[in-house]
Protein backbone atom coordinates (compact mmCIF):
# COMPACT_ATOMS: atom_id res chain seq x y z
CA UNK A 1 0.00 0.00 0.00
CA UNK A 2 1.51 3.33 -1.06
CA UNK A 3 1.45 6.68 0.74
CA UNK A 4 -1.49 8.05 -1.24
CA UNK A 5 -3.62 5.01 -0.47
CA UNK A 6 -2.76 5.32 3.23
CA UNK A 7 -3.70 8.99 3.20
CA UNK A 8 -7.01 8.22 1.50
CA UNK A 9 -7.86 5.58 4.10
CA UNK A 10 -6.98 7.95 6.94
CA UNK A 11 -9.14 10.69 5.43
CA UNK A 12 -12.12 8.33 5.20
CA UNK A 13 -11.65 7.31 8.84
CA UNK A 14 -11.30 10.92 10.01
CA UNK A 15 -14.42 11.91 8.08
CA UNK A 16 -16.39 9.07 9.68
CA UNK A 17 -15.24 10.16 13.15
CA UNK A 18 -16.17 13.79 12.39
CA UNK A 19 -19.64 12.74 11.20
CA UNK A 20 -20.24 10.84 14.44
CA UNK A 21 -19.12 13.93 16.33
CA UNK A 22 -21.59 16.09 14.41
CA UNK A 23 -24.37 13.60 15.17
CA UNK A 24 -23.69 13.63 18.92
CA UNK A 25 -23.48 17.42 19.04
CA UNK A 26 -26.79 18.02 17.24
CA UNK A 27 -28.46 15.28 19.30
CA UNK A 28 -27.32 17.06 22.45
CA UNK A 29 -28.67 20.45 21.38
CA UNK A 30 -32.08 19.14 20.21
CA UNK A 31 -33.85 17.64 23.24
CA UNK A 32 -37.23 17.71 21.44
CA UNK A 33 -38.58 17.65 17.90
CA UNK A 34 -38.62 20.86 15.92
CA UNK A 35 -36.28 23.61 14.80
CA UNK A 36 -33.96 25.00 17.48
CA UNK A 37 -32.28 28.37 17.32
CA UNK A 38 -28.91 28.80 18.97
CA UNK A 39 -26.90 31.59 20.56
CA UNK A 40 -25.17 31.91 17.16
CA UNK A 41 -27.86 33.75 15.24
CA UNK A 42 -27.20 32.18 11.84
CA UNK A 43 -27.04 28.61 13.18
CA UNK A 44 -30.00 26.35 13.93
CA UNK A 45 -30.59 22.64 14.47
CA UNK A 46 -33.48 20.37 13.49
CA UNK A 47 -34.80 17.14 14.98
CA UNK A 48 -37.67 14.94 13.76
CA UNK A 49 -38.55 11.45 14.94
CA UNK A 50 -40.84 10.44 12.09
CA UNK A 51 -40.91 10.98 8.32
CA UNK A 52 -42.76 14.14 7.23
CA UNK A 53 -44.80 14.75 4.11
CA UNK A 54 -43.65 17.54 1.81
CA UNK A 55 -44.30 21.03 3.19
CA UNK A 56 -43.72 24.39 1.55
CA UNK A 57 -41.50 27.19 2.84
CA UNK A 58 -38.94 29.71 1.61
CA UNK A 59 -35.34 28.69 2.25
CA UNK A 60 -32.91 31.54 2.87
CA UNK A 61 -29.34 31.53 1.50
CA UNK A 62 -27.80 28.79 3.61
CA UNK A 63 -25.82 25.61 3.92
CA UNK A 64 -27.66 22.56 5.28
CA UNK A 65 -26.03 19.39 6.63
CA UNK A 66 -27.76 16.19 7.70
CA UNK A 67 -26.13 14.26 10.53
CA UNK A 68 -28.65 11.41 10.40
CA UNK A 69 -31.59 10.60 8.13
CA UNK A 70 -32.43 11.78 4.62
CA UNK A 71 -34.40 14.57 2.98
CA UNK A 72 -35.82 15.42 -0.44
CA UNK A 73 -36.21 18.98 -1.71
CA UNK A 74 -38.58 19.98 -4.51
CA UNK A 75 -37.94 23.17 -6.47
CA UNK A 76 -40.36 23.50 -9.35
CA UNK A 77 -39.92 20.44 -11.56
CA UNK A 78 -36.53 19.58 -10.05
CA UNK A 79 -35.87 17.59 -6.90
CA UNK A 80 -32.75 17.03 -4.80
CA UNK A 81 -32.15 14.25 -2.28
CA UNK A 82 -29.35 14.29 0.26
CA UNK A 83 -28.19 12.54 3.42
CA UNK A 84 -25.29 12.48 5.88
CA UNK A 85 -22.79 12.09 3.04
CA UNK A 86 -23.84 15.29 1.28
CA UNK A 87 -24.79 18.88 1.98
CA UNK A 88 -27.07 21.36 0.31
CA UNK A 89 -26.43 25.01 -0.54
CA UNK A 90 -29.09 27.54 -1.44
CA UNK A 91 -27.65 30.67 -3.00
CA UNK A 92 -30.77 32.84 -2.53
CA UNK A 93 -34.26 32.77 -1.04
CA UNK A 94 -35.94 29.94 -2.92
CA UNK A 95 -39.44 28.41 -2.56
CA UNK A 96 -38.97 24.84 -1.42
CA UNK A 97 -41.17 21.92 -0.71
CA UNK A 98 -39.27 19.59 1.63
CA UNK A 99 -39.92 16.01 2.69
CA UNK A 100 -38.19 14.13 5.53
CA UNK A 101 -37.57 10.64 4.17
CA UNK A 102 -35.86 8.84 7.05
CA UNK A 103 -36.54 9.48 10.73
CA UNK A 104 -37.53 7.43 13.78
CA UNK A 105 -37.38 7.65 17.56
CA UNK A 106 -34.40 5.32 17.60
CA UNK A 107 -32.63 7.14 14.74
CA UNK A 108 -34.06 10.67 14.53
CA UNK A 109 -33.52 12.99 11.60
CA UNK A 110 -30.86 15.46 12.78
CA UNK A 111 -29.55 18.38 10.76
CA UNK A 112 -28.12 21.87 10.93
CA UNK A 113 -28.68 25.00 8.91
CA UNK A 114 -26.23 27.89 8.71
CA UNK A 115 -27.51 31.04 7.03
CA UNK A 116 -25.14 32.63 4.52
CA UNK A 117 -24.77 36.40 4.37
CA UNK A 118 -24.57 37.68 0.76
CA UNK A 119 -22.87 40.88 1.98
CA UNK A 120 -20.18 38.82 3.70
CA UNK A 121 -19.70 36.87 0.48
CA UNK A 122 -19.28 40.13 -1.47
CA UNK A 123 -16.71 41.41 1.03
CA UNK A 124 -14.75 38.15 0.93
CA UNK A 125 -14.70 38.24 -2.87
CA UNK A 126 -13.08 41.67 -2.66
CA UNK A 127 -10.67 40.83 0.16
CA UNK A 128 -9.40 37.64 -1.46
CA UNK A 129 -9.50 38.90 -5.04
CA UNK A 130 -11.65 36.01 -6.26
CA UNK A 131 -12.64 36.13 -9.93
CA UNK A 132 -16.08 37.63 -10.41
CA UNK A 133 -18.99 35.48 -11.50
CA UNK A 134 -19.53 35.52 -15.24
CA UNK A 135 -22.97 35.88 -16.80
CA UNK A 136 -22.31 32.69 -18.74
CA UNK A 137 -21.77 30.67 -15.56
CA UNK A 138 -24.53 28.45 -14.17
CA UNK A 139 -27.37 30.35 -12.51
CA UNK A 140 -28.50 27.44 -10.37
CA UNK A 141 -29.72 28.54 -6.96
CA UNK A 142 -29.56 25.08 -5.32
CA UNK A 143 -26.73 22.55 -5.30
CA UNK A 144 -26.04 19.26 -3.51
CA UNK A 145 -22.40 18.29 -3.00
CA UNK A 146 -20.36 15.60 -1.31
CA UNK A 147 -19.42 16.45 2.28
CA UNK A 148 -15.67 16.68 2.90
CA UNK A 149 -13.65 16.86 6.10
CA UNK A 150 -12.33 20.48 6.00
CA UNK A 151 -15.85 21.95 5.79
CA UNK A 152 -17.25 19.56 8.40
CA UNK A 153 -14.38 20.28 10.80
CA UNK A 154 -14.94 24.02 10.50
CA UNK A 155 -18.67 23.69 11.13
CA UNK A 156 -17.94 21.50 14.16
CA UNK A 157 -15.72 24.23 15.61
CA UNK A 158 -18.59 26.68 15.16
CA UNK A 159 -20.97 24.38 17.05
CA UNK A 160 -18.46 23.96 19.87
CA UNK A 161 -18.57 27.71 20.47
CA UNK A 162 -22.04 27.19 21.96
CA UNK A 163 -20.20 25.96 25.07
CA UNK A 164 -18.22 29.23 25.16
CA UNK A 165 -20.93 31.92 25.00
CA UNK A 166 -18.50 34.71 25.88
CA UNK A 167 -16.39 33.80 22.84
CA UNK A 168 -19.27 33.79 20.34
CA UNK A 169 -19.27 37.54 19.47
CA UNK A 170 -15.56 37.45 18.60
CA UNK A 171 -14.94 33.96 17.21
CA UNK A 172 -18.22 33.06 15.49
CA UNK A 173 -17.85 35.70 12.72
CA UNK A 174 -14.29 34.50 12.07
CA UNK A 175 -15.34 30.86 11.75
CA UNK A 176 -18.32 31.80 9.57
CA UNK A 177 -15.95 33.73 7.32
CA UNK A 178 -13.71 30.66 7.13
CA UNK A 179 -16.74 28.55 6.13
CA UNK A 180 -17.56 31.00 3.33
CA UNK A 181 -13.94 30.92 2.19
CA UNK A 182 -13.91 27.12 2.05
CA UNK A 183 -17.10 27.17 -0.01
CA UNK A 184 -15.81 29.85 -2.39
CA UNK A 185 -12.57 27.96 -3.14
CA UNK A 186 -14.45 24.68 -3.65
CA UNK A 187 -16.39 23.45 -6.67
CA UNK A 188 -19.41 25.31 -5.24
CA UNK A 189 -17.58 28.64 -5.56
CA UNK A 190 -19.07 29.74 -8.90
CA UNK A 191 -22.61 29.28 -7.58
CA UNK A 192 -21.97 31.43 -4.52
CA UNK A 193 -20.02 34.09 -6.40
CA UNK A 194 -23.11 34.87 -8.46
CA UNK A 195 -24.91 36.35 -5.43
CA UNK A 196 -21.87 38.35 -4.32
CA UNK A 197 -20.90 39.86 -7.67
CA UNK A 198 -22.65 43.13 -8.52
CA UNK A 199 -24.14 42.99 -12.00
CA UNK A 200 -24.42 39.21 -12.22
CA UNK A 201 -27.87 37.75 -12.83
CA UNK A 202 -27.78 36.01 -9.46
CA UNK A 203 -26.99 39.30 -7.71
CA UNK A 204 -29.77 41.11 -9.58
CA UNK A 205 -32.37 38.45 -8.77
CA UNK A 206 -31.24 38.45 -5.13
CA UNK A 207 -31.88 42.20 -5.08
CA UNK A 208 -35.33 41.65 -6.56
CA UNK A 209 -36.16 39.06 -3.91
CA UNK A 210 -34.87 41.27 -1.10
CA UNK A 211 -37.05 44.15 -2.32
CA UNK A 212 -40.10 41.88 -2.57
CA UNK A 213 -39.56 40.52 0.96
CA UNK A 214 -39.90 44.06 2.32
CA UNK A 215 -42.69 45.20 -0.03
CA UNK A 216 -44.84 42.13 -0.70
CA UNK A 217 -47.98 43.86 0.65
CA UNK A 218 -47.83 46.46 -2.12
CA UNK A 219 -49.10 45.98 -5.65
CA UNK A 220 -46.22 44.63 -7.73
CA UNK A 221 -45.35 46.45 -10.94
CA UNK A 222 -42.89 44.36 -12.94
CA UNK A 223 -41.58 47.42 -14.76
CA UNK A 224 -40.63 49.09 -11.47
CA UNK A 225 -39.00 45.92 -10.13
CA UNK A 226 -37.00 45.47 -13.33
CA UNK A 227 -35.84 49.08 -13.17
CA UNK A 228 -34.78 48.63 -9.53
CA UNK A 229 -32.69 45.59 -10.51
CA UNK A 230 -31.35 47.30 -13.64
CA UNK A 231 -32.78 44.59 -15.90
CA UNK A 232 -35.23 44.51 -18.76
CA UNK A 233 -38.65 43.06 -17.92
CA UNK A 234 -38.03 40.04 -20.18
CA UNK A 235 -34.63 39.37 -18.60
CA UNK A 236 -36.10 39.70 -15.10
CA UNK A 237 -38.87 37.20 -15.90
CA UNK A 238 -36.47 34.73 -17.50
CA UNK A 239 -33.78 34.72 -14.81
CA UNK A 240 -36.22 34.98 -11.91
CA UNK A 241 -38.04 31.86 -13.07
CA UNK A 242 -34.77 30.03 -13.82
CA UNK A 243 -33.51 30.59 -10.29
CA UNK A 244 -36.72 30.30 -8.25
CA UNK A 245 -39.01 28.20 -10.50
CA UNK A 246 -41.61 30.98 -10.17
CA UNK A 247 -42.55 34.25 -11.80
CA UNK A 248 -42.19 37.40 -9.65
CA UNK A 249 -45.98 37.57 -9.19
CA UNK A 250 -46.12 33.94 -8.06
CA UNK A 251 -43.27 34.60 -5.66
CA UNK A 252 -45.07 37.60 -4.20
CA UNK A 253 -48.15 35.44 -3.70
CA UNK A 254 -46.07 32.86 -1.84
CA UNK A 255 -44.58 35.55 0.42
CA UNK A 256 -48.06 36.83 1.24
CA UNK A 257 -49.45 33.38 2.01
CA UNK A 258 -46.47 32.39 4.15
CA UNK A 259 -46.77 35.59 6.19
CA UNK A 260 -50.53 35.15 6.56
CA UNK A 261 -49.94 31.63 7.85
CA UNK A 262 -47.43 32.96 10.38
CA UNK A 263 -49.87 35.65 11.55
CA UNK A 264 -52.64 33.10 12.10
CA UNK A 265 -50.35 30.62 13.81
CA UNK A 266 -48.21 32.90 15.97
CA UNK A 267 -50.38 35.99 16.47
CA UNK A 268 -53.90 34.48 16.42
CA UNK A 269 -55.16 36.47 13.42
CA UNK A 270 -58.35 35.18 11.83
CA UNK A 271 -58.21 34.39 8.11
CA UNK A 272 -59.86 37.61 6.92
CA UNK A 273 -57.63 39.84 9.06
CA UNK A 274 -54.50 37.98 7.96
CA UNK A 275 -55.56 38.30 4.32
CA UNK A 276 -55.95 42.07 4.53
CA UNK A 277 -52.75 42.42 6.55
CA UNK A 278 -50.65 40.84 3.79
CA UNK A 279 -52.25 42.74 0.92
CA UNK A 280 -55.27 40.74 -0.23
CA UNK A 281 -58.46 42.68 -0.97
CA UNK A 282 -60.67 39.60 -1.30
CA UNK A 283 -60.89 37.05 1.55
CA UNK A 284 -62.37 34.49 -0.84
CA UNK A 285 -59.41 34.83 -3.23
CA UNK A 286 -57.07 34.49 -0.25
CA UNK A 287 -58.81 31.28 0.88
CA UNK A 288 -58.65 29.78 -2.63
CA UNK A 289 -54.95 30.51 -3.03
CA UNK A 290 -54.17 29.39 0.53
CA UNK A 291 -55.90 26.06 -0.05
CA UNK A 292 -54.03 25.62 -3.33
CA UNK A 293 -50.66 26.09 -1.62
CA UNK A 294 -51.21 24.33 1.71
CA UNK A 295 -53.84 21.75 0.61
CA UNK A 296 -56.27 22.85 3.33
CA UNK A 297 -58.42 25.84 4.25
CA UNK A 298 -56.78 28.41 6.54
CA UNK A 299 -58.80 27.27 9.56
CA UNK A 300 -58.12 23.58 9.01
CA UNK A 301 -54.42 24.11 8.28
CA UNK A 302 -53.81 26.20 11.42
CA UNK A 303 -55.79 23.75 13.56
CA UNK A 304 -53.63 20.88 12.26
CA UNK A 305 -50.42 22.80 12.90
CA UNK A 306 -51.46 23.70 16.43
CA UNK A 307 -52.53 20.14 17.23
CA UNK A 308 -49.10 18.94 16.06
CA UNK A 309 -47.66 21.01 18.89
CA UNK A 310 -44.85 23.57 18.86
CA UNK A 311 -43.02 22.02 21.76
CA UNK A 312 -39.37 22.40 20.77
CA UNK A 313 -37.66 23.86 23.80
CA UNK A 314 -34.72 25.91 23.19
CA UNK A 315 -31.41 25.45 21.84
CA UNK A 316 -29.79 23.22 24.33
CA UNK A 317 -29.39 21.70 27.71
CA UNK A 318 -28.78 24.91 29.59
CA UNK A 319 -31.03 27.54 28.08
CA UNK A 320 -34.63 27.75 27.05
CA UNK A 321 -35.09 27.54 23.29
CA UNK A 322 -37.76 28.59 20.85
CA UNK A 323 -38.81 27.00 17.62
CA UNK A 324 -37.94 29.13 14.60
CA UNK A 325 -40.53 27.57 12.29
CA UNK A 326 -44.11 26.32 12.48
CA UNK A 327 -44.87 22.85 13.83
CA UNK A 328 -44.31 20.31 11.11
CA UNK A 329 -42.01 22.57 9.13
CA UNK A 330 -39.34 20.11 7.94
CA UNK A 331 -36.41 22.50 8.16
Amino acid sequence: MNIKENEAILEVEELAIAKRGLLSRIDRWTPACGTHRTAIGALSFVRWERPLEARSYIQEPSICLIAQGAKRIFLGKENYSYDANHFLITAMDVPFSAQILEASKEQPYLSLMLKLDPKAISQLLVDCDFPSAKQSQSSKSVIVSELRLPLLATLTRLIDLLDEPDSIPILAPLIQREILYRLLVSEQGPYLRQIGTAGSHGYQISRAIEWMKHNFRKQLRIEDLASYCQMSTSSLHHHFKTMTSMSPLQYQKLLRLQEARRLMLAESFDAASAAFQVGYESPSQFSREYRRLFSASPARDIKALLSAGNTAPGPGPRRKASSSSPPGDPR
